[in-house]
């Protein structure tokens, strides 16, 4: 027997979870390694992605 998916519609509590401190402007950066460095100015840049709505900030030094 294989496994049952249960389909069922998530509930707002579930859906927005962890939303509501983003949309105030708290959210959680988190350092991304993958692109460090900008070819069009030459220079050295983090980028930061938030850990719960994906929002990407990048700062240059």
């Amino acid at each position: 027997m294989s496994d049952v998916i249960p389909f069922r519609k998530p509930s707002l509590k579930e859906k927005h979870k962890g939303n509501t401190l983003c949309r105030h402007g708290h959210h959680k950066w988190a350092v991304d390694k993958t692109k460090q460095f900008d070819v069009k100015q030459g220079k050295l840049v983090t980028m930061y992605n938030c850990v719960r709505c994906r929002k990407q900030k990048v700062m240059s030094h």
